[in-house]
């Protein structure tokens, strides 16, 4: 048994190699790199009380957990704990607990009366050790980009143009529409502009040339971001506005995004759906997605 008093301690941004060294181990799915984990751990985003934990043993980075204040949503008092990470090595000896506890004692002192985390299913078992419900599961896909997605054609009227392009603000909108009503323990209603442009307009993972919007008639209708570390990426969001859905929008802004990661050198890309997502299960499908992994959403009340 490892003693883990003393194991844990606050992340510093000299960890960042050891924690994505560590994600790639256990959500090989998961894309965010050294530098974009050593701004978040370094500046945290604002609003949401970010903090975040690691495990050592001998040296290395064993462990990860970070937790915050959910501050996109108009749902009270609702705390987030993100991606709990143990290496298989050294699990069954207290360090997730331990994680768990630091990061539950942080949402504590915010107020969080209702917690949401996620597990993969083999992690169940713990979740509801530590009083968590699994409530919604998502389905984590991965594409090959060899060769590359032809780029579409869009009909008239309809332009595809890089992020980069596009005044952030008229972006952060179609996000913050597209947003509302994505299935979820708790609604995105509250996506104000200073936090998206600081977790996603300055995310140093995001590659403005390749993320795609979609313009109809001048009006921005659809988006597909794309978070890239080398030659693997996420996408961010991809979104279409109310009103313009059903006509494959969504599908054009992802796959002229596709094109451009792997014309700049990506060679796989990966996403997440909720599995009640069917439009963009859909879509992802179409592109030639497959499904990789899962995980549940897993809720807890907080006294």
């Amino acid at each position: 048994m490892i003693d883990t008093a003393g194991l844990v301690r606050p992340a510093r941004p000299a960890d960042a190699p050891g924690v994505v060294a560590l994600r790639t181990v256990v959500h090989p799915y998961l894309v965010r790199g050294v530098e974009s984990t050593r701004r978040m751990i370094a500046e945290p985003p604002p609003e949401e009380d970010w903090a975040a934990w690691v495990a050592e043993a001998d040296g290395r980075v064993v462990g990860w957990v970070s937790a915050y204040r959910n501050s996109q949503t108009s749902e009270p008092d609702v705390g987030e704990i993100a991606n709990l990470h143990v290496h298989p090595a050294h699990r069954g000896h207290g360090v997730g607990t331990a994680l768990l506890e630091a990061a539950l004692d942080h949402l504590r002192t915010l107020g969080a009366r209702r917690v949401r985390t996620w597990a993969q299913p083999g992690s169940l078992p713990f979740a509801r050790r530590h009083g968590f419900t699994p409530s919604r599961q998502a389905r984590y896909s991965a594409l090959d980009l060899r060769p590359a997605p032809p780029m579409p054609e869009p009909p008239p009227g309809v332009r595809l143009l890089p992020a980069a392009e596009v005044d952030p603000r008229r972006i952060h909108r179609v996000d913050a529409e597209s947003s509302l009503d994505e299935p979820g323990d708790v609604p995105t209603d509250a996506m104000g502009y200073d936090i998206w442009h600081h977790e996603v307009w300055d995310n140093l993972g995001l590659d403005r040339d390749a993320s795609t919007v979609a313009e109809v008639d001048g009006m921005l209708t659809a988006i597909s971001l794309v978070i890239r570390d080398g030659d693997r990426m996420w996408s961010g969001f991809t979104g279409t506005v109310p009103g313009h859905r059903g006509r494959g929008l969504a599908r054009l802004a992802k796959q002229a995004a596709l094109h451009r990661a792997a014309e700049s050198g990506v060679r796989i890309a990966y996403t997440s759906n909720d599995e009640s997502n069917a439009p963009m299960l859909a879509v992802n499908a179409r592109l030639g997605y497959r499904p990789v992994a899962t995980q549940w959403s897993c809720l807890r009340e907080l006294t």
